[in-house]
């Protein structure tokens, strides 16, 4: 069984995967795939480079983050090149990583990708899991994590979609509002309704 996990910014879907893997689960991590394409000397870089400058890549062949954010900020053309760049490449290697975690025994899969829905991601996994918390608990939360005014938390919340509408799209919701033990119990009983079996190996 493939499972997406998949949340909001602030609404504990982290939390959910380190719980994930502390219980054996092989995890796909959809986030540090994005960062791993991105390394120096790949084919994703160079193409990068070559759509929009080598301004664009440090000297020391990393990714220039803050400037390639300046030129694709606010530009949807420029936004969406950068994407067709991109996210091909993450998703080839996360189906790489689902193909090999299956080749190694393992009977089910927690593919972790915070814009599922936005990314229409929904073909790639069996069942949706949603971590969910109350708007104001989101806002409260990001706030203090991130350092963020009100004004800037509110800009990234509304940046995504909104956690009622992933809800509605979920086979299964956790009431992130609580503690982590809460938590837990709520992720424990989804687990168990779904026959959702450790996996022989949570290493690739």
């Amino acid at each position: 069984m493939i499972i997406g996990l998949t949340g909001s910014i602030a609404s504990g879907k982290s939390t959910v995967s380190s719980l994930l893997r502390k219980k054996g689960y092989p995890i796909v991590d959809a986030d540090e795939i994005a960062r791993r394409v991105v390394e120096p000397g790949t084919s994703v870089i160079k193409e990068i480079g070559k759509t929009f400058g080598q301004e664009v890549i440090q000297e020391d062949g990393s990714l220039n983050r803050e400037r390639l954010g300046q030129l694709v900020f606010g530009n949807e053309k420029d936004r969406e090149k950068l994407n067709a760049i991109i996210h091909p490449a993450i998703r080839t290697e996360m189906l790489r990583q689902k193909d090999e975690h299956i080749s190694n025994g393992a009977n089910t899969i927690i593919m972790d990708i915070p814009l599922l829905f936005e990314s229409k991601l929904q073909s790639f996994v069996d069942k949706i899991l949603v971590v969910t918390v109350t708007p104001e608990i989101q806002k409260e939360r990001l706030i203090a994590r991130n350092n963020l005014t009100e004004k800037e938390a509110d800009n990234r919340i509304k940046s995504q979609l909104s956690l009622e509408i992933k809800e509605a799209g979920a086979d299964a919701v956790i009431d992130n509002n609580g503690t982590v033990e809460e938590s837990e119990k709520q992720l424990e009983a989804i687990l168990k309704k779904w026959c959702a079996g450790h996996s022989v190996s949570s290493e690739l």
